[in-house]
């Protein structure tokens, strides 16, 4: 478990984290989110010692970070940084080694990675002649060949098409899975949304929201529901449950009241239109960053 409690880092008149507090069981994914400027990645660095709190503690299961636990850490950072003129095996086995793996068991699982990741050939090839998606993929393999147990990516996804996305995707799933404390910091929120159990929201440098994503979901909901239904729509949108309707091509966006059960409403409409659809709606985690952040803050 990764526990952070009270970060503060001022940097001569500019305070970039103020009093950001949060912890992460094993196998929870934590979604560090926030618009440019926010004090995401001066967070990361204190999480990974690179930086010293001005004030406030990380602890990764009971210890403080510090040399003695780098090899158990992996992190892949939104800069890229890799040796361009190298070969693809020759940067992977400098890092690897870095952390203590052997020459056998680099070799062995670089050849591993390269084949899960769908670039089975790549050993041989100089870094600059990937595409940017690839050089990606060869820094996620830098951050993960060690088996981290605490795992920091930053914007993972950056130059990655849909597919590749979603091998990345399943990766950090699998490492999940396996009771690792993920640490996601992304501008993609559909990505975020499709991953994180948890999240923290900061703007300048100050905590905006924090928790459980289902739980901030059911509050930022409003209570709103899609019906798909033939018949009249002023049928639905003359009863007492309904505060507004958009209608278009067979379906309705409801906003209810807010007293009012989707079930409750869904028994009261049933009589009068035939319904092929009902869902509650769900609102966005792009549209709950924006309205959090405008409402604590300009962008």
């Amino acid at each position: 478990m990764l526990v952070s409690e009270h970060l503060r880092k001022e940097f001569k008149n500019v305070v970039a984290v103020d009093d950001i507090s949060f912890q992460i069981l094993p196998g929870k994914i934590f979604g560090l989110l926030g618009p440019n400027g926010a004090g995401k990645t001066t967070t990361i660095r204190i999480i990974l010692n690179i930086l010293k709190p001005t004030s406030g503690t990380v602890v990764f299961n009971g210890q403080n970070i510090s040399s003695n636990l780098y090899n158990k850490i992996g992190y892949l950072p939104e800069e890229r940084g890799l040796y361009k003129k190298s070969r693809v095996k020759d940067v992977i086995s400098y890092f690897a080694r870095l952390k203590n793996l052997s020459a056998k068991e680099t070799v062995e699982k670089t050849a591993v990675w390269l084949k899960k990741l769908d670039i089975p050939n790549a050993a041989e090839r100089k870094i600059q002649e990937l595409s940017k998606g690839n050089q990606q993929k060869i820094q996620f393999i830098i951050a993960v060949i060690h088996n981290p147990e605490l795992l920091v990516l930053d914007e993972p996804f950056a130059g990655f098409d849909p597919i590749n996305q979603q091998i990345i995707r399943e990766n950090i799933l699998n490492f999940s899975k396996e009771g690792k404390v993920i640490i996601l910091s992304t501008h993609q929120m559909e990505t975020a949304e499709k991953l994180c159990d948890e999240i923290l929201l900061v703007n300048k440098g100050k905590e905006i929201l924090k928790g459980e994503l289902s739980s901030i979901k059911k509050k930022f909901g409003g209570n709103f529901v899609k019906v798909g239904f033939k018949g009249d729509p002023g049928s639905i949108s003359s009863c007492n449950s309904v505060r507004h309707m958009d209608s278009y091509n067979g379906y309705a966006e409801i906003q209810l009241q807010d007293e009012i059960p989707p079930p409750q409403f869904l028994r009261e409409i049933s009589s009068k239109v035939e319904i092929s659809h009902f869902s509650v709606i769900e609102p966005t985690l792009n549209k709950i960053f924006i309205d959090s952040v405008k409402a604590g803050g300009s962008l």
